[in-house]
């Protein structure tokens, strides 16, 4: 039999579910200009160091850029069972109010101490900024419909590649105006006007978003998306559900998962060829190519525009194939496989060019950033296909194992490439990559799943009542609920 789902006016229109995705993107770009604004920064404190007779060469820079993961590692797992347990518009909005007080503190810690106090200055952001992602992912689950995820998820995401191209941008430009301290100011500045702006009118869910005067959400809109999320039985009803705070983890299903841990793999791979391009890049461009700070700051910014534009047809493609009931498990490891082997097979013909192909050079790592875009609807989103019920805590597991990987990645770098000049050192940097893209994909491939795991609703929890065993509906284009049938809300 067939549920009808009455919904909202002309769902096709804009609702409170993208203006929540709107604050989201803006915050991850704010979020990661305060990150990436570092990988361009230490090209002008190593300039300055040298005036200074100070010391700050290729194992210096790698700390400081190594040092924002530590700290990052450390946080994911609380950040992620805080933004499930309580609330993740809170631990979201104080995180990054935090992130941008540190940022705003980083000039003051180096100029009275050294390198290492803006390591540690470094590390205070890099755990105040954990809650980032589990967040998010947190957040949107419970805001998009799965049948809008490839746009929506993959959109919002899309605020890391936009805040690492302002970061680029204007990072170059301030630094050759007022110096590379204003940098953290600005964007210190940034996050905390995001944050207030966030927790003001940034919702938990529909049903706390209804409850507010200022991002207050239609009727129809919100059964719209409680509907398609499983969280309505009928149109009257709603699903008595296990309270999530008596719920616990099912962490030893959760770790004995064989896609969830070739998710953890595909993550940390993910992290090696990202985060080894995004710090990299302008000393690279620096070093090898003799970029000055605002030219190396502009053509390292054209990787992720690239990625950003690519985002849009990727996107498209990914809800299409979903609208037409190809497997989510598919999308994902198609949108995968161009994210990971495209740029694997650029960095590979990198390797082959000289100091004499710069041109050339940029070309190739605009192909090699920007097919990164494949992953925002692959593994990225893979969470909330295991598990809609624990995409936070999913994400907040991968991101943390992740990031090891992320603070390992320019601390390697600093350790091979002895001399930043050295093309070929560099190119040994490169194969690595290759390498790590390629095994990381191919492993996802075999493994990994787009199907929802039967632990999602699991429960385990003492004090259930007799409706507690109702388990949360996770409805397909193929399922009894017809999302194309939808009735307006008179």
């Amino acid at each position: 039999m067939t549920t009808q789902i009455e919904s909202a006016e002309a769902l096709p229109g804009l609702g409170t579910r993208h203006g929540q995705c709107l604050l989201l993107f803006f915050g991850i770009s704010v979020s990661y200009a305060n990150r990436i604004c570092m990988s361009i920064n230490v090209v002008a404190l190593e300039e300055e160091a040298k005036k200074n007779e100070r010391t700050f060469g290729s194992y210096e820079m790698g700390f400081v850029s190594a040092s924002f993961f530590v700290g990052y590692l450390l946080m994911q797992l609380p950040s992620g069972y805080l933004g499930r347990r309580y609330s993740a518009r809170i631990v979201l909005s104080l995180g990054v109010m935090m992130n941008g007080i540190a940022g705003l503190l980083c000039p003051l810690a180096y100029d009275l101490g050294d390198w290492m106090t803006l390591c540690a200055c470094r590390i205070i952001m890099g755990l105040s900024q954990a809650a980032l992602l589990p967040c998010v992912h947190t957040l949107l689950s419970k805001w998009v419909p799965p049948n809008e995820r490839g746009k929506l998820c993959s959109g919002t995401y899309s605020g890391a590649q936009f805040g690492t191209i302002i970061a680029y941008l204007a990072s170059g430009y301030l630094i050759d105006i007022a110096g590379w301290r204003f940098v953290f100011y600005f964007w210190g500045t940034a996050a905390i006007i995001w944050s207030i702006i966030f927790l003001i009118i940034g919702s938990d869910s529909p049903s706390s978003s209804s409850k507010k005067t200022c991002c207050s959400i239609s009727k129809g809109e919100k059964k719209y998306i409680e509907s398609s999320l499983g969280v309505y039985r009928d149109l009257e009803k709603p699903i008595t559900t296990p309270n999530k705070k008596n719920r616990k983890t099912p962490w030893k299903a959760i770790f004995g998962s064989v896609p969830f841990l070739a998710l953890i793999i595909v993550h940390c791979c993910q992290n090696w060829g990202y985060w080894m391009l995004s710090t990299q890049i302008p000393t690279y461009l620096s070093h090898v190519y003799d970029k000055n700070i605002k030219e190396s700051g502009l053509e390292s910014s054209y990787p992720y525009i690239a990625m950003m534009i690519l985002t849009i047809p990727m996107t498209v493609i990914s809800d299409w194939s979903r609208n037409k009931n190809i497997s989510p498990g598919v999308i994902r490891k198609v949108s995968n496989t161009i994210g990971h082997w495209g740029p694997g097979i650029a960095l590979f013909y990198l390797t082959f060019l000289t100091k004499d192909n710069t041109t050339l050079v940029i070309y190739i790592l605009i192909v090699a950033v920007g097919l990164n875009a494949g992953t925002l609807c692959g593994f990225q989103i893979n969470h909330m296909d295991l598990s809609p019920n624990y995409a936070g805590i999913l994400m907040a597991i991968t991101n943390c194992i992740a990031s090891i990987v992320a603070i390992a990645a320019p601390i390697i770098v600093g350790l091979v490439v002895t001399n930043l000049e050295n093309i070929d050192q560099w190119k040994l940097i490169f194969y690595a990559s290759v390498v790590i893209y390629f095994v990381g994909n191919l492993i996802f491939i075999i493994f990994g799943s787009g199907d929802v795991q039967w632990w999602n609703n699991y429960d385990n929890s003492k004090n259930d009542n007799d409706d507690s065993n109702c388990t949360s509906i996770r409805p397909t284009l193929s399922s009894s609920i017809n999302l194309q049938n939808i009735k307006t809300d008179n």
